[in-house]
């Protein structure tokens, strides 16, 4: 008897050794959600929405008082503001159609190899000049395009391009610009396509395989109209990145003394009225041109690319 009860008594032990863990109250996660993104919301405020309001103040107004649109009809009269715009515009164009296309073609290319090891070196690569700071990367930039001293400088003269000057050159600065955007920033987004990638479903690519799909058609019906989203997203980041286009600019202008001028894009232009002109006011209007056309764009990807869309 006393060995069947101690037998009987053991399962009820270990069913309560195996009970589940008691779960943290729903009050206690909220607290820690709030707790976790109120450093987040507090640093948004203080460097964001604080600034763009005080921006949006400077604009319209002058010497304390109202001005309406004067502070912008000023800057739009200014010579060097549709240069500039130019400038910036021809740039973000070349630059988004190229790491739209690039970074996808690259992305399908490194999900489509199957070995892990290959595949996972690829992704190592592409990623480390995505380490580098935007003015590292520039400095380094500076040998990669003197023909003198470049690594390259066999295409550089294939090209016409005998010296550090004729390469960047007005005409050519939207080009250079791009490829150095492209190689420090097109690492991370291959990275970040490729996870997409494995997110889709192994029976949807099943599917495709025995309806006899190869891998053109995969990709093209398939793969990339499930990577919309994420497509859409790279876009708003790089656009945003795009319209602040300065430091590569400053770099090369100084690097180049005054090959490339100093008013190159509407970043530097609202940096010149800051502080070499003493018009803050002009700085600002320029800054909000700058907001209102990056959140019109963004807006544009996110509805074209279904970005809140739910699955």
């Amino acid at each position: 008897m006393t060995t069947t009860g101690r037998t009987a008594a053991g399962p009820t032990r270990g069913r309560q050794r195996g009970t589940a863990p008691r779960k943290v109250p729903q009050r206690t996660q909220a607290v820690m959600g709030y707790a976790f993104s109120s450093g987040y919301g507090l640093l948004l405020v203080l460097f964001g929405v604080l600034p763009t309001l005080y921006a949006i103040y400077l604009a319209f107004t002058k010497n304390g008082a109202f001005a309406g649109l004067e502070n912008f009809t000023h800057v739009f009269a200014d010579y060097r503001f549709l240069p500039a715009v130019e400038h910036v515009a021809l740039y973000l164009f070349i630059w988004l159609i190229l790491l739209v296309v690039v970074v996808v073609i690259l992305a399908l290319i490194v999900h489509g190899l199957r070995r892990r090891w290959l595949s996972a070196s690829v992704r190592f690569l592409y990623y480390i000049p995505g380490a580098l700071a935007g003015a590292s990367s520039v400095m380094l930039w500076l040998f990669v395009l003197d023909p003198e001293v470049s690594p390259v400088s066999g295409i550089l003269r294939g090209l016409g391009l005998s010296s550090f000057v004729q390469t960047v050159s007005v005409q050519n600065l939207p080009v250079v610009f791009t490829v150095i955007a492209f190689w420090t920033g097109a690492g991370g987004w291959i990275v970040i396509m490729y996870g997409a990638l494995n997110n889709i479903s192994l029976e949807v690519m099943e599917a495709a395989r025995i309806d006899g799909a190869g891998p053109i058609k995969t990709a093209w019906f398939i793969q990339i109209p499930l990577l919309r989203k994420w497509i859409s997203y790279m876009g708003i980041m790089s656009l945003a990145a795009g319209t602040q286009l300065f430091v590569e600019p400053r770099v090369l202008s100084q690097a180049s003394r005054g090959v490339v001028p100093p008013d190159y894009s509407l970043n530097q232009l609202a940096y010149l009225y800051a502080f070499n002109q003493g018009d803050f006011n002009g700085s600002a209007a320029i800054s909000l041109v700058l907001l209102v056309v990056a959140l019109g764009l963004a807006a544009f990807f996110v509805f074209r690319g279904g970005l809140f869309e739910r699955d």
